[in-house]
């Protein structure tokens, strides 16, 4: 009797913590497509966003915010190739291609400010000729505000900034690609 109710203690304990945030997608594998890949900078990509979707927020959580950041730019701070906020909190899924702004797939409350290549929305990957390998970390983090105070035109370090300061948690997805 005392063995069922010790496995069932365990098995119990392990679905709880198995329903941790968690950041998917449809669309990506462990490298990016064409699909995926900016279109300029000299890359000949289609730009379109990935799809994602989150599940187990944590409680208290009031809105989330996405970012897609290069680790591995050339540049000292690294590349943000999107930055949106101000997503409800009851919203769990970006379709495909959500990163094009003037396909208005979001509701018009959510932000996407602007990126490094300075255009608003998603900017896929495009690493210099020749670099290597880059990483691609997309991040969800669920916030403890119902909105950033900021607008489209906020520098991505400020961005940056506000998000932390009001993460709850977080939950992120890594892609490479290289040309």
């Amino acid at each position: 009797m005392k063995f069922n109710t010790t496995l069932s203690f365990l098995l119990f304990t392990t679905f709880i913590y198995s329903q941790t945030f968690t950041l998917k997608s449809k669309d990506l594998g462990g490298q990016a497509t064409m699909k995926q890949v900016f279109k300029g900078f000299g890359c000949e990509g289609e730009n379109i966003s990935p799809q994602l979707y989150w599940e187990h927020a944590p409680k208290g959580t009031k809105s989330f915010a996405i970012t897609i950041h290069d680790e591995s730019a050339p540049t000292g701070s690294g590349w943000w190739h999107w930055l949106v906020f101000n997503i409800p909190a009851d919203m769990k899924e970006f379709a495909e291609n959500a990163g094009d702004i003037t396909k208005k797939l979001l509701p018009e409350t959510i932000v996407q400010s602007k990126t490094d290549y300075g255009s608003y929305g998603y900017g896929g990957p495009c690493p210099p000729v020749g670099h290597g390998i880059h990483k691609y970390t997309i991040t969800i983090y669920a916030l403890d505000t119902e909105k950033l105070d900021l607008n489209r035109d906020t520098n991505a370090a400020i961005v940056g900034f506000n998000i932390n300061s009001h993460t709850i948690e977080k939950a992120s997805l890594v892609f490479y690609y290289k040309r």
